[in-house]
């Protein structure tokens, strides 16, 4: 495991930034600039496979960040600024979360959580939130009273590969095969026996990086409800092997997309983009990520804003407040909702909300968003205002996803769902 996230410590600074790369980083970045994600439209379908992010260097358009934390208090940090039972959390296994604000339980960032060892985790946040996050680790771990058992690092530079769609499986596993990859064990490996939340370490040999045979992470999920991989990559591989996978797949089978496609594809899936869906007034429940937080952790708290998040979690009936507000999906007639649209009652009354995100979907053929409305307004089949461009459209609230989402589950066993 070192060899994955092997680097040297950075001086006058607690945390370590991992930055290797040793060759110039591409000028622009592929996904943005491709002729085909010039056409934001034609690789949205759900039908082939597509890369739909692919980041490298920190200066350049990148949509995540990726982190190592480990030492003997380790996990004692993430059950305190998260919400989720990270004792709970098996070793290659991931949990989505949250970063909390201390006292409000507002959403610093949402982060997706790896275990890759007893006391040693890997976790991705988005990279819009760099600045705050970096300083709300330094300042939480700093503040920890175990801060000299905690080791962080920042691994700048390294790749994160989205492959997305129903052939993203197939071509990861031709690519695999053909760049001689085998585990930590030097066994070769289906992919069929990885499952959505689950993670993989591979040695992958690819020529035209003009590099040794060096490790990759593979893990199972994404940001499109697609059954789909993400790639942590050390820097002199990023490029290749993200080149490797569309030569070796073919335009027929694999496509880039670009960051309309992303988006439109996530909003479809019901995922929060932080910024739009989320903030730092905003706590979990009222972003409908109850889930995040773990049965064992409603007991007990001990996590930042457990005050305020498990009152919300309660009914006002059973003693508690409840959340003010709640997220909801909405399908909007006529022309598509944008972020900050106002969400009205039926009758154009009051004003009872506001539009998050919002987009034609391509899937669906019709025009879906979600934001935020009154609590009690938030229950399917609810009718409501949406004002676009001054007039009053009729919005539905909606079940999340739109798009049911295709994942490969362990409990399926046997196909995507």
């Amino acid at each position: 495991m070192e060899a994955l996230y092997d680097g040297e410590e950075a001086s006058a600074v607690p945390v370590k930034h991992l930055n290797t790369c040793d060759r110039q980083p591409w000028p622009q970045n592929p996904v943005l600039t491709t002729k085909l994600a010039d056409i934001p439209f034609l690789n949205l379908d759900r039908l082939r496979g597509f890369i739909a992010d692919m980041l490298q260097p920190k200066d350049m358009t990148a949509r995540s960040v990726q982190h190592r934390l480990s030492g003997p208090a380790a996990s004692l940090l993430l059950e305190k600024i998260t919400p989720s039972s990270i004792t709970a959390l098996q070793n290659y296994h991931s949990t989505l979360s949250c970063l909390l604000h201390p006292g409000t339980g507002g959403i610093v960032d949402d982060t997706v959580i790896t275990r890759l060892g007893p006391e040693t985790f890997y976790l991705v946040t988005n990279a819009a939130c760099r600045d705050k996050d970096l300083a709300y680790l330094k300042e939480q771990i700093a503040a920890s009273p175990d801060s000299g058992h905690i080791d962080w690092q920042v691994l700048d530079n390294w790749g994160l590969i989205a492959l997305q769609g129903p052939l993203s499986a197939e071509i990861l596993q031709n690519a695999l095969v053909a760049a001689k990859a085998t585990d930590l064990e030097g066994s070769e490996f289906d992919l069929q026996a990885l499952y959505f939340g689950q993670c993989k370490h591979f040695i992958v040999d690819v020529p035209s990086a003009g590099a040794e045979p060096a490790p990759i992470m593979v893990s199972r999920g994404g940001y499109t409800g697609e059954d789909g991989f993400e790639i942590s990559i050390p820097p002199l591989l990023t490029r290749a092997f993200t080149e490797y996978l569309l030569e070796d797949a073919g335009e027929a089978k694999l496509r880039l997309a670009g960051l309309g496609a992303r988006d439109s594809l996530r909003l479809e899936a019901g995922m929060c983009l932080y910024g739009h869906d989320l903030n730092d007034d905003t706590t979990p429940v009222e972003a409908g990520l109850s889930w995040v937080i773990h049965k064992d952790r409603r007991i007990g708290g001990g996590f930042h804003g457990d005050g305020v998040i498990l009152r919300e979690l309660k009914p006002i009936k059973e003693g508690g407040t409840g959340p003010a507000r709640r997220r909801v999906g909405l399908i909007v007639e006529g022309a598509p909702a944008r972020e900050g649209a106002k969400i009205v009652t039926a009758n154009g009354d009051e004003e009872v909300g506001h539009v998050t995100s919002g987009c034609p979907s391509p899937t669906l053929g019709k025009n879906i968003a979600m934001g935020y409305v009154k609590n009690g307004l938030h229950k399917a089949g609810t009718e409501l205002g949406v004002l676009v461009r001054g007039k009053r459209r009729k919005g539905v609230v909606t079940k999340m996803p739109f798009v049911a989402s295709k994942y490969w589950k362990q409990a399926a066993g046997t196909s995507p769902g």
